[in-house]
């Protein structure tokens, strides 16, 4: 298992955590329904990501930085066999999907409210049926490009938890992270970009709930793409 303290470098988050100051619901639902929900926090042993839900469903799920949560939602509603895992460090976004919990009353999903590396690296080989990246920052400027979530050291660690032939969808409307992203997810080796999306990277995938930020992408005049990987 790799060492958390090892490079605190690595460790650094980029970028605001918090919005708006919560209101007062929303404070109480983090500070009653997130403990009730949440994945283990930093200096936990191995995590079964099977085991976080009742039941231990067959197949577990992981959306990387959720935004609002729609997406999750919509996932985990269409899917109630499957279990849902969202990482988030922005406390707003947190606060929102705790909402959207409370009024569906799902319960096959849960949450790491911090950095995705920190729950990826203790996931077992092989335990990931699939995992999305939605609308992530971009860092455009050149000199913040290293911060892109989408670098070797987070792909090899998504390849090794992902279960052979599981799907991994990437989407942006910053074409330079598109072209990026699709640069090293081919230059891994393990990822096969399937031809679903080879078409028409613009075209979502059918059944796609889509995102409040893509939703604003549209109304700004922003095109998204769609890239989908499959593990070989």
């Amino acid at each position: 298992m790799a060492d958390n303290t090892a490079d605190p470098k690595r460790r650094l988050l980029y970028g605001r955590q918090q919005g708006h100051k919560l209101r007062k619901h929303q404070q109480h639902l983090l500070d009653t329904l997130l403990p009730t929900i949440q994945v283990a926090g930093p200096g936990a042993s191995t995590i079964d990501p099977a085991a976080l839900f009742d039941g231990q469903p067959a197949d577990v799920f992981l959306e990387i930085g959720f935004g609002g949560g729609e997406h999750l939602i919509s996932r985990a509603g269409q899917n109630p066999d499957r279990g849902f895992v969202g990482a988030e460090p922005f406390v707003n976004g947190v606060a929102k999907i705790l909402a959207g919990i409370e009024t569906t009353g799902l319960s096959n999903i849960r949450l790491h409210f911090g950095d995705a590396r920190d729950i990826i690296e203790r996931f077992p080989d092989q335990s990931i049926a699939g995992a999305y990246l939605l609308y992530p920052d971009p860092w455009p400027k050149k000199r913040h490009n290293k911060r892109r979530f989408v670098n070797e050291e987070n792909i090899r660690q998504l390849h090794r938890v992902l279960k052979p032939g599981a799907p991994f969808l990437f989407a942006s409307d910053i074409t330079d992270y598109v072209r990026w992203t699709l640069g090293r997810m081919l230059r891994h080796g393990g990822f096969e970009w399937t031809a679903e999306c080879k078409d028409d990277w613009t075209t979502a995938p059918e059944s796609w709930p889509g995102t409040r930020y893509e939703a604003k992408a549209f109304r700004e005049g922003r095109r998204a793409h769609y890239l989908h990987f499959c593990k070989s």
